[in-house]
């Protein structure tokens, strides 16, 4: 009986084998905007779990934290430069948080247009960026995609030159570049989190904040604003990452499928945001908001003002060729 039973364990262990290794593979991806359809990072999530499990026959699972369920800003950084979170998409504030030259592309009036942006975003440049965040990181950057178009929006009056802000508190996302935007054109700054800035805005902590159509369509931002001023002031980027050493673990085979999957997930992403973007007047106008669409003319004037002053702080903490190489990418990209 003993020799059956030694007999029937032999034979049943490469069919154990294969059913441990069924497991599938669990990526744990995280992201900031609400679980909608609607939502360009989660549209974006669900296209690349979709692929990456399909083209791996569910030997990966890609489990998605929507809404910031894996953590604030730092903690979904730290996360993913440490390991215990495999892949996020976060916006360009929270990655200065560990990559600090993420603030180049914070420099505010710098694109002709959402393909202009692109361009330089998958240029030589944004290869060249990209290995300076895995240098100096572990982080990788598989790709940048749109967090919107930046615009003022408050409740006070209309906005349609620097002049209009001065003095107004505006709600900026932690970030020294932005501190370093709003207070050049004479407003007062103020670093709210994400999650805190639609009660900062109906108590009135501050009078206003900066943000893409698609953020202030998924926060419902206009119940608390009465003007908008349509300046673009900055074309502000989510990041796309992944932790290096569980992405060297992988066969080449699972690399290209995350690879594939997120190439996806940017481009539905991009076309998602920039829809909105350009709809922007009459989205917000819908919502009740008094909109102010500025000339180039006027553009330039806010230019003028703010650019000079975000460039040279960007220069002291990057490094000035940095930022010559991103005006000669603009510049090559141009059409």
């Amino acid at each position: 009986m003993k020799k059956i039973i030694a007999w029937a364990i032999l034979l049943l262990l490469p069919a154990l084998a294969c059913v441990a290794s069924a497991d599938p593979l669990v990526i744990r991806y995280a992201h900031f905007q609400p679980a909608r359809d609607n939502q360009p990072l989660h549209k974006g999530a669900l296209v690349f779990k979709a692929h990456v499990e399909q083209a791996t026959r569910g030997a990966i699972r890609v489990d998605i934290y929507p809404a910031g369920q894996f953590g604030k800003d730092i903690e979904v950084m730290e996360g993913i430069r440490l390991g215990t979170l495999h892949m996020a998409a976060a916006h360009d504030g929270a990655v200065a948080g560990i990559f600090k030259p993420i603030q180049l592309l914070g420099i505010p009036y710098l694109y002709d247009s959402h393909a202009h942006a692109w361009r330089v975003y998958d240029s030589r440049f944004g290869a060249e960026l990209s290995q300076l965040m895995l240098d100096k990181t572990g982080v990788r950057l598989l790709a940048l995609a749109d967090n919107g178009v930046r615009h003022f929006t408050n409740s006070i009056r209309p906005v349609r030159t620097p002049q209009d802000l001065k003095r107004m508190k505006l709600r900026i996302q932690p970030s020294p570049v932005y501190q370093t935007l709003v207070e050049s054109l004479g407003a007062s700054a103020s670093a709210i989190p994400w999650s805190e800035l639609p009660t900062a805005l109906q108590s009135k902590v501050v009078d206003g904040q900066e943000n893409g159509v698609t953020n202030i369509m998924a926060a419902s931002l206009y119940q608390y604003q009465k003007y908008a001023t349509l300046d673009g002031h900055v074309w502000s980027v989510h990041a796309y990452m992944v932790n290096e050493r569980f992405f060297r673990k992988l066969s080449p085979e699972h690399q290209a499928a995350i690879l594939e999957g997120t190439q996806l997930a940017r481009d539905v992403h991009r076309k998602m945001t920039s829809s909105q973007d350009l709809a922007a007047r009459d989205l917000l106008e819908k919502h009740g908001l008094q909109v102010t669409v500025l000339s180039p003319a006027e553009v330039d004037a806010f230019r003028r003002v703010a650019q000079p002053p975000v460039r040279r702080y960007v220069e002291r903490i990057v490094g000035r060729d940095w930022v010559e190489k991103l005006f000669e990418a603009i510049a090559a990209e141009r059409q």
